[in-house]
């Protein structure tokens, strides 16, 4: 069975140091990955009401959220020509190209003026952002995690985690901008110009993480190998199987995040409830991903990445029903902020060690492109299309508990992604 290991010589002060530096310029990049896409999802409504006023609400809400949906359909692809871009030239260089694009797709976001203003145009702008963003997250997290896991000298699963800690920060500091904003501006101000402080902010984030990236050194395993020369081809015609299983692991992880995003319109369009209830939950949320990830990552380091996610998809196919139930049953504040807290601690104990699992999939020759590709079909498929299905599924079926019985389907394929991983590429 394929593990993590190390040995005691590889631990040095200096590699150490180098450790600590990835998981800083790793964090920094997820998270204005991350905090760019909760923002975007948390404050739906606004978008819609700004991007897409038509006369159905619902209609708005849906090309908000199909606009959301297309930017994941470029993920695939960002991912592809940015892993194999990162197999070819290295892992720095790739990083330091998600972080330029993303900054871009950030600073369209802030800057897009509303229809209002150029009418229909206005759409068009919000979906070139959200095309720039989607391609270099696309490459981001399959670059990021090569690189923590090829520069951690120990612990690997606790230093990739961080990857997905970092996302925590997003989601705490993205809900706790909805709580502030939704609570202390008028509607007209919050509709205005108080939606775009998030943004904003964002734009503020990425120099530093360039100025960090910058002072990088390139990962020893990278300069130690006779980099592939047709990663993406490699990655299509020897390692497909491995591509489709870690595509059916990445669901539970992807789901799990985008519940917790899609519980702000849920709340607010479906059950009455006070905006500011679900951004509380996402607050907790994040708060139990920036704390509990790195500890699962650990945990993970002991018994294993697979062995850890497989309790968690139990957990999320049996507990996802119930979930619902009880916050459509009693739809008050207290209820939505700790099922929001409950799906947090899913996704902390499912998604913290994911990122070990898919690095160890593949091979070090294509694992910048093998992690970009499987992590990115599978967040589209199950996770970056997730609210739109979401609110389409309400609306067609009338039903509040549509979300859960999505929650499980996704929970069994990644059930069986990891038996195949685990049986099949003997992944721990």
């Amino acid at each position: 069975m394929t593990v993590l290991t190390h040995t005691p010589t590889d631990v040095t002060p200096e590699r150490l140091a180098q450790a600590r530096k990835a998981v800083l310029s790793s964090s920094i990049g997820a998270a204005l990955e991350w905090f760019d896409i909760i923002v975007y999802a948390s404050f739906a409504l606004v978008i819609a009401d700004n991007f897409f006023p038509q006369t159905d609400k619902t209609l708005g809400l849906i090309l908000t959220f199909a606009t959301f949906a297309i930017s994941y359909l470029v993920r695939p692809l960002g991912g592809m020509l940015i892993g194999g871009y990162g197999d070819r030239h290295g892992r720095k260089k790739a990083l330091t190209l998600t972080l330029l694009l993303m900054m871009v797709g950030t600073l369209l976001m802030a800057a897009a003026p509303t229809h209002a203003a150029v009418g229909a145009w206005a759409g068009v702008i919000i979906l070139v952002s959200r095309l720039v963003q989607g391609f270099s997250a696309g490459g981001e997290f399959g670059s990021a995690t090569t690189f923590l896991v090829e520069t951690a000298p120990h612990r690997k699963a606790y230093y990739a985690s961080w990857q997905v800690a970092s996302q925590g920060i997003s989601m705490f500091l993205a809900s706790a901008f909805g709580y502030v904003l939704f609570n202390q501006l008028s509607k007209q101000d919050l509709y205005s110009w108080g939606w775009r402080i998030p943004f904003l902010l964002g734009c503020l984030i990425g120099p530093v993480g360039l100025y960090i990236r910058a002072r990088l050194s390139e990962t020893k395993e990278f300069t130690d190998s006779t980099p592939h020369q047709a990663p993406i081809r490699a990655t299509f015609t020897h390692h497909l199987g491995r591509v489709l299983t870690g595509s059916a692991c990445v669901g539970v992880a992807t789901i799990s995040v985008y519940l917790i995003l899609f519980m702000p319109t849920y709340a607010v369009k479906n059950l009455d409830v006070p905006a500011s209830a679900a951004y509380l939950g996402g607050i907790v949320a994040g708060v139990v991903t920036m704390v509990g990830v790195p500890l699962v990552g650990r945990l993970a380091d002991r018994v294993g990445p697979a062995k850890v996610m497989v309790w968690a998809a139990v957990g999320a196919l049996v507990l996802a029903w119930p979930l619902f139930a009880i916050v459509i049953a009693s739809p008050t504040v207290p209820v939505l902020v700790v099922a929001i807290g409950v799906l947090g601690v899913i996704m902390a104990f499912y998604f913290g060690p994911l990122p070990a699992l898919l690095s160890v999939l593949f091979p070090s020759d294509v694992r910048a492109t093998g992690v970009s590709v499987t992590y990115n079909v599978g967040v589209t498929v199950m996770g970056g299309i997730a609210p739109l299905v979401l609110t389409w599924l309400i609306g067609l079926t009338g039903s509040l508990s549509a979300p859960s019985f999505y929650y499980m389907v996704v929970a069994v394929i990644s059930l069986v992604g990891l038996g195949v991983a685990r049986r099949r590429y003997g992944v721990g």
